[in-house]
């Protein structure tokens, strides 16, 4: 391998992950529409894909057992998992992955107190643009205040803060066994969606019904691979360098919702995202 191409391929490993994530609302309104609310959706997607990781390394138990802290990281892995998937269920998608992406404020919030990773000039630039379009994205015309109003906001909100939480996690603890990692944040996920879902969050269970099967499988499998590509990038990169990379999701879900009427952005909206697109770009420049 040319080890010249070797520094970009965390940043490839993010951009595939985002990438999956960025297109995870197709299969998830396609559920919906077979009568499977998201959290029942991703309480069976989590148990394919966890059912194929042990099978693929069933070693990863053992990892998992000698690593008690990580049971920390598959409380925020889950939670990240279960608002997401719930909130581009039930709202407008390009919406909720811009507030989703608050997660980059609080990533920079929280490297510096979890990893002593001081916030630069730049980095507060990028804050104040991401924080400016979050404001216009929040912005409903005849309100006063630019606030969350709506359950699939405080869903999209709360789950940016998790996942930024479980990338500081994912870096704090990059030296333990990767193979650990990976199972307890699909452990984290299967454990959260169960757990509200038979707590009545997601409805009485419908019954097993064939056509799930094959989105079931397909996103399970992708979720696999989508994690242990941000295993591999999270762990190689700088906490803050890692949620502006991830931004590219926001394009991903935009132009697909977008072109296939899953979303209906404003004007507002659209600047509102490109103030966030923005100070994603500045990331990548200034890397």
């Amino acid at each position: 391998m040319d080890t010249s191409a070797r520094p970009a391929l965390p940043a490839l490993a993010l951009l595939f992950n985002a990438t999956v994530w960025g297109l995870v609302w197709l299969p998830f309104k396609a559920l919906q529409q077979l009568g499977l609310h998201p959290l029942w959706a991703t309480a069976l997607i989590y148990l394919a894909a966890l059912a194929g990781l042990l099978l693929w390394r069933p070693r990863s138990l053992r990892h998992l057992a000698r690593q008690p802290h990580l049971l920390g990281l598959a409380l925020a892995a889950g939670l990240t998992n279960v608002c997401f998937n719930w909130a581009i269920t039930a709202g407008d998608v390009v919406r909720v992955t811009l507030l989703f992406y608050m997660m980059p404020v609080w990533s920079i919030a929280l490297a510096w107190p979890l990893l002593n990773e001081r916030p630069t000039p730049m980095a507060l630039l990028r804050v104040v643009l991401a924080l400016g379009g979050v404001l216009l994205v929040l912005h409903r015309p005849g309100t006063a205040w630019p606030l969350p109003r709506e359950l699939a906001d405080f869903l999209a909100l709360a789950g940016g803060f998790c996942f930024a939480v479980t990338n500081i996690l994912v870096r704090r603890w990059r030296d333990t066994p990767e193979e650990g990692r990976v199972l307890s944040m699909f452990l984290g996920g299967l454990t959260v969606a169960t757990a509200l879902a038979f707590s009545g969050a997601g409805g009485p269970w419908p019954g097993l019904q064939p056509a799930w099967l094959p989105w079931v499988l397909g996103v399970g499998a992708a979720f696999v691979a989508g994690n242990l590509a941000l295993q591999y990038g999270a762990a190689r990169l700088r906490a803050a360098v890692t949620a502006l990379i991830m931004l590219t999701e926001v394009l991903i879900a935009t132009l697909s919702s977008s072109l296939l009427g899953a979303a209906h952005p404003t004007p507002v909206v659209w600047l509102g995202g490109g103030l966030i697109v923005l100070a994603a770009a500045l990331a990548v420049r200034r890397g």
